[in-house]
This record gives structure tokens, C-alpha cells and sequence, in this order.
């Protein structure tokens, strides 16, 4: 017990346990899927789980980029909304061309999704530039983009809303024809075998943490620590590309205002709910993963009970304040500690 207390994914799986718990006595049919048709005829399933699995999936996306940020640089980026508002509209911008309303598409979707990853990496970097080589603190460097990003967004239309009309382009923040399963599930377990091949088969992890735990002592082991950290927010900028495509695709169009609104804190949130010191450091991206999808089952647990939109931030303020509680050192290691005593207790007592 004392091992599993101490395992990072332990916080987690707890808290995944909890929500499941909660719900299954509070309301059975939480937990109900059924299997419907969209008004294309489609089959697709439906119900609370699919939806987590559903709009979780655009947070697992972006908890992986959150996750290297973090660990690098000690600190998060807050302009993960307003960079997806920019990488949506250059998106619906690149495929409807001059005409906000263009009955068909003016470039394939690919070359759009393409042009917008160009743009949400250089976005990526610019925030990785500050923070890298003139050392500002990540939270005031992406203040940046995180206060004029959705004006940015605004201009690159024209402060028009672009509309496309072409049903292909639903698929990717909707359903494939024939497949029932929502369509960013798939582009998220994509976007994560693609991470842990470059983890596992790169050292891009262990310099990531290395230069998280000390970047003088990094530097002095060889590595370039400016340049991971600055790595680290491109490859966070193409993992906004690739949530941006989704969000855009869900309604065909944008709400410059609205879009992937207060995302860049539950993207943070999922990052510490995975026990990852926000400090920096050493990260277990699993956990990050899985974290992104218990604030989206909390998030769907909350709507499901009639919480106001407006009181959802407080709701999770509380779980952040529980999350910095028990994940620090000294709280977890007192439980640990209290465990084997009482397990020491138990075992004198039937002796």
C-alpha cells in the first residue's frame, strides 16, 4: 500500500474512482450508452461516457504538449485557448478562402490543417523564445498571446465568422460514416502512440526532465537547455493545431470569443492531477493522459447535476486545492506513514 500511495498514476486512478463511485449511486444510468442515428443515418453511440470520451479527448491532446512544457520550464502556458482561436481561424480561413460562405471548399483540408500547425508552432515558439533565451517566467510570457490571441484570431477573417459548408469536414470533431465511436478519440490515440514511440525511442524525455530537475547541471552534462524548453512549446503549439481542428470542425464555423474558453486550465489541471510537479522535473505523461479525461469526466458530472457554466471554475478550484494538498511530499508521505503503522498495529495485536 505504501508503494502504490507514493506511484504517480495513483492520484489519478483515485480520483477516476471516486467520480465512478459518485455517480453510480447518485445515478445509475450515468453510466448508460445507447446506439442512435444521426441525421445523416449514421449509427453513433451515445450517452455521458462518450461524451468524456468524446471532448476528453481534446484535453488529452493538449495535456501532452502542457506535460513537456511543464516539466521543462517549470511553468505553464495560459495562451492555450487563445492559440487555438488563432489556429481555428486560419483553418476556416485557408478553406473558404474570400468567401466567408463558400458553398464548397477553396483548399483541401490538409493543406489547411498544415498551414495552421505552421502557424501554431510559430506562435509556439515565439512563447518558447521568451521563456527559453530571455528568461521570463512562462505564466508572464504566454500573458502575451493569452491577452491579444483571440483579436489575432478575429483579424485573420476579418472579424467575419467563416463558415464551410462541405460535410467532410464535420468528420474530424463528429463521426466517420459507419463508425459510431467519435472521430477525436481516434486523432487523440493517434497523437498518443505518436508521443510515446518519440518518448520511448528518442531521448527527448529524459532531456526534458533532466533540465526540469537542474538546468545548470544539464548544461554542464552536454545538453542545450534553451533549446529544449523552447522545443517544448513548438511541440505544445502542434498539439493546439491539432485540438483546434477538432473544435472548429465540431460546429463547421468559430466564436472568436468563446472557443476552447478556460481550456488552458483544465489542460493544467489534468497535468497535476497526474502528480507531475508543476515545478518542473520528472513527468509520467500516462498519468497526464488519463488526468485530461478524469477533469472531463468531472466536468460531465457537474453538467449532469445542473451546475451552472459560471460555477464550474470553482467547483474546480476545489479539486486543484485538494490536488496541491495530497500531492505534496510531505502530506503523501505522511499517510504512507500512518499506513504502516496501523498495518504494524494490526499485526502486533493478532500476534
Amino acid at each position: 500500500m505504501s508503494k502504490i500511495l507514493k506511484n504517480q498514476i495513483f492520484i489519478p486512478i483515485a480520483a477516476l474512482l471516486l467520480l465512478a463511485v459518485f455517480n453510480l449511486i447518485m445515478d445509475p444510468s450515468f453510466f448508460k450508452i445507447t446506439l442512435g442515428y444521426n441525421s445523416a443515418g449514421d449509427p453513433v453511440l451515445s450517452g455521458y461516457l462518450m461524451t468524456i470520451l468524446d471532448y476528453g479527448s481534446e484535453l488529452a491532446i493538449l495535456a501532452i504538449g502542457m506535460t513537456l512544457v511543464t516539466a521543462a520550464s517549470g511553468g505553464q502556458d495560459i495562451s492555450v485557448g487563445a492559440a487555438i482561436a488563432i489556429s481555428g481561424s486560419v483553418v476556416l480561413r485557408v478553406l473558404c478562402g474570400r468567401d466567408h460562405h463558400a458553398e464548397t471548399m477553396q483548399a483541401p483540408i490538409i493543406v489547411a490543417f498544415l498551414i495552421s500547425c505552421v502557424v501554431a508552432m510559430i506562435f509556439g515558439a515565439f512563447n518558447g523564445t521568451l521563456v527559453a533565451f530571455f528568461k521570463i517566467q512562462p505564466m508572464v510570457a504566454t500573458l502575451i498571446l493569452f491577452t491579444a490571441g483571440r483579436s489575432i484570431a478575429a483579424w485573420i477573417n476579418n472579424n467575419e465568422l467563416p463558415i464551410v459548408n462541405e460535410v467532410r469536414f464535420s468528420y474530424f470533431g463528429g463521426f466517420i460514416p459507419g463508425i459510431p465511436i467519435p472521430t477525436p478519440f481516434f486523432i487523440a490515440a493517434a497523437c498518443v502512440i505518436v508521443i510515446f514511440l518519440v518518448l520511448k525511442f528518442t531521448n527527448l524525455g529524459l532531456y526534458t526532465q533532466t533540465v526540469g530537475i537542474n538546468e545548470n547541471a544539464s548544461r554542464l552534462n552536454g545538453l542545450n537547455p534553451e533549446f529544449i524548453k523552447f522545443l517544448a512549446f513548438v511541440i505544445l503549439g502542434l498539439c493546439v493545431a491539432v485540438a483546434a481542428l477538432i473544435k472548429v470542425s465540431r460546429l463547421s464555423t468559430i466564436n472568436y470569443s468563446v472557443i476552447a474558453k478556460d481550456i488552458e486550465m483544465d489542460a493544467i489541471l489534468a497535468v497535476a492531477l497526474g502528480g507531475n510537479a508543476l515545478s518542473g522535473g520528472k513527468f509520467n505523461m500516462t498519468a497526464s493522459i488519463l488526468g485530461a479525461y478524469v477533469i472531463q469526466f468531472l466536468t460531465t458530472t457537474l453538467y449532469k447535476f445542473n451546475v451552472p457554466a459560471d460555477a464550474l471554475p470553482a467547483y474546480k478550484a476545489v479539486v486543484v486545492i485538494l490536488l496541491v494538498v495530497f500531492s505534496a511530499p510531505v502530506v503523501r508521505d505522511f499517510i504512507s506513514a500512518q499506513w504502516k503503522r496501523l498495518t504494524k498495529k494490526g499485526v502486533t495485536e493478532n500476534a
